[in-house]
């Protein structure tokens, strides 16, 4: 074993014993414990489907059950909010780690990323079961749900090393990605059908799909219920891709010329 491969198991098992820490560590003192990271995000989807699927008796325009086009959509957007949202603070939430001459900064920001996808595993066991109890039963274009993910990671993680970067020197950027993704819920859209809301404005919709959550909310749904493979998506596709590498290639360039100065900042 080389040197270098013994300093990556060394980060890795670091990683994932600072990720199950920071897992429990949300919800210790309490009764529930853990079970608590479960319960509040199914509270919220039962709100959403009562809300807009019941009460207000809102139409995907899919022809597929609301409850289950809604968590097709949830699922993704969870991981995504809860990731970026915690990673944004995490050098500032470590900061005592920053300060370690011989601790491996890097990982922190991945810190958040794996301990918020412990939760999105469950969640996304429940959109399976949910969408086999509605007759939707798994089959080979499924298995995309896992290219999806790829891609919802890849993007989080240049987002995240980004404004963690950047949070060290101005924390009004902590603040910033909350308002952020208060917009970006309703702009991605999860709740309503932008193709059947806005078909009389077609550059419209256009627009709301530059946004990348739409291509990976979009996707889950392919994956769970229509069946439509992401090659056949073409050129929006490609410019996901393009959208996702240039934001990792910005974000870890940004965070490792700004790391030096970390440690005399906090």
């Amino acid at each position: 074993m080389t040197a270098t491969e013994s300093k990556f198991q060394k980060d890795r098992k670091l990683l994932m014993t600072l990720a199950r820490n920071d897992f429990k560590a949300k919800f210790a003192g309490s009764y529930l414990g853990v079970i608590w990271a479960f319960v509040q995000p199914l509270v919220t989807v039962f709100i959403y489907w009562f809300v807009f699927g019941v009460a207000l008796k809102a139409s995907n325009g899919s022809g597929y059950p609301y409850i289950v086009w809604i968590v097709a959509g949830l699922v993704p957007w969870f991981y995504f909010s809860d990731a970026w949202n915690a990673g944004t603070s995490a050098m500032v939430s470590y900061d005592y780690l920053v300060k370690k001459v011989v601790f491996n900064i890097n990982i922190l920001p991945m810190v958040k990323l794996v301990s918020t996808l412990f939760i999105n595993l469950f969640f996304l066991l429940i959109g399976f079961v949910l969408s086999c109890l509605y007759g939707f039963v798994p089959g080979l274009h499924t298995l995309q749900i896992f290219y999806y993910l790829a891609g919802l990671i890849l993007l989080v993680i240049g987002l995240v090393y980004f404004t963690a970067a950047v949070a060290v020197f101005f924390r009004d950027m902590i603040q910033i990605v909350g308002i952020a993704l208060q917009i970006g819920i309703w702009a991605t859209p999860i709740m309503w059908n932008c193709g059947e809301t806005l078909a009389a404005w077609p550059w419209l919709i256009r627009l709301f799909k530059l946004n990348p959550m739409y291509y990976i909310v979009d996707g889950y749904r392919d994956a769970l219920l229509t069946g439509t493979w992401f090659f056949e998506k073409g050129w929006w596709t490609l410019y996901f891709w393009c959208f996702t590498l240039g934001m990792l290639w910005i974000g870890t360039r940004v965070f490792k010329k700004l790391k030096v100065h970390f440690a005399d900042v906090l």
